[in-house]
């Protein structure tokens, strides 16, 4: 299988089949609030690709974190006049009921960051032990001096990364920096903010160690596959790799790196600072689980899309040609060849997992079994049901 790796900006090839061991992570939500179009597009990109591979017989391991320890949980909380963890609670449950409602597979591993925090330190701690981190005052901070590769993964300058990281939540005039981009492994807790005890004093991880720690417990120092939305390639998953790789002395830490791309609501990007979103409960009570599940994987997961209710109900059409060709009774003629559409699908899948080449091949089929005249088509129909499935449709 070929996939584009972010890192490298270009293609690799993914060995497949029976006896190849992959291990997949994927960075999860910070649950402070319903979730909404743009998680449930990364999680079923993800989710497509963990049943694909596993329908080629790839034996796959796949973690999903919650992050749990994090300023916007903490902020909403403190709104709510609920404690961070209950609300973590709710949000979390909320999250996987509407990623069952749309059929998606629960992960291997579903770690949450406030059950990990006695595997972060030991990393903050080797990260120390090599000069690669600090301590100041209760707080530690990662030397990117130390890991020159830092700049060369977004290909930018010092100061356009500094621009960028001071968009996301970095704070460049903090005295205790060496450097304005240098970012946060352990820092001490506000008033009324969760801590921990650590070798530094009370306090909480930074956001970016925390993946770090949960992906290396669950799957290894070095992992076939990381990914989440493109809004994390820089600085999350940029600091991931300076840490992960800093601490173990391995390169890759992953192998490739996928960034699905983001959806838009009315010009902008769907996002819950802005508050223009579309929750995945709203939009079940409209649509129809495969449906909704079939529109999110109709655009290239790399991507950018604009979200358009209109556009899920005609796709409600394509889902009903599909259940209607499952459902054809057979005729008693020659039978009907689905291999040049099997053929057309894996080769499409297997394209940088290119879902609406992938998906016309389907629609494609199921024409072809609705207009058989009088041939037999049971199995084409197996063959239907069976692609179907392996990314999570039809069930």
């Amino acid at each position: 299988m070929q996939l584009y790796d972010s890192v490298r900006d270009a293609r690799g090839t993914l060995a497949l089949g029976p006896g190849q061991e992959i291990t997949l992570y994927c960075c999860g939500v910070t649950p402070y609030d319903t979730s909404h179009m743009g998680h449930a597009r990364v999680f079923l990109v993800f989710d497509a690709l963990v049943r694909y591979l596993r329908s080629t017989g790839a034996s796959l391991r796949y973690c999903q974190n919650v992050t749990d320890v994090d300023d916007p949980l903490f902020r909403k909380a403190e709104q709510l006049g609920m404690s961070w963890d209950a609300l973590a609670e709710r949000e979390t449950r909320r999250l996987l009921e509407a990623m069952d409602a749309l059929g998606a597979l629960r992960p291997d591993y579903f770690p949450r960051a406030s059950d990990e925090i006695g595997t972060m330190i030991p990393l903050i701690e080797t990260l120390l032990a090599k000069n690669m981190a600090y301590e100041r005052k209760g707080n530690v901070y990662y030397r990117i001096a130390a890991f020159p590769e830092f700049a060369r993964y977004m290909r930018l300058g010092h100061a356009e990364l500094l621009a960028i990281a001071n968009e996301r939540g970095n704070n460049p005039d903090d005295p205790h920096k060496e450097d304005p981009l240098d970012f946060v492994l352990w820092q001490t807790s506000n008033p009324g903010e969760p801590s921990w005890e650590s070798p530094w004093g009370s306090g909480r991880p930074g956001w970016h160690i925390e993946c770090s720690a949960m992906s290396m417990r669950y799957l290894g120092e070095q992992i076939t596959i990381h990914g989440g939305g493109a809004d994390l390639r820089f600085p999350h998953h940029a600091c991931e790799i300076a840490q992960s790789e800093g601490a173990t002395g391995r390169s890759p830490f992953a192998q490739f790196w996928l960034h699905v791309g983001m959806v838009y609501l009315n010009g902008q990007k769907m996002s819950k600072s802005l508050g223009n979103m579309v929750f995945v409960d709203d939009a079940l009570r409209q649509h129809q689980p495969d449906a909704l599940r079939r529109y999110l994987l109709s655009f290239h997961y790399r991507a950018p899309f604009e979200y358009r209710d209109e556009e899920v109900r005609a796709t409600q059409a394509l889902v009903n040609r599909g259940r209607a060709a499952l459902a054809r009774k057979s005729g008693d003629g020659p039978a009907l060849d689905p291999s040049p559409f099997v053929a057309r699908f894996t080769a499409t899948m297997e394209d940088d997992l290119n879902t609406p080449a992938a998906l016309r091949a389907l629609d494609e089929l199921a024409e072809a079994i609705l207009c058989a005249d009088n041939q037999a088509v049971e199995q084409a129909q197996t063959e239907l049901r069976r692609l179907s499935q392996s990314v999570g449709l039809l069930q």
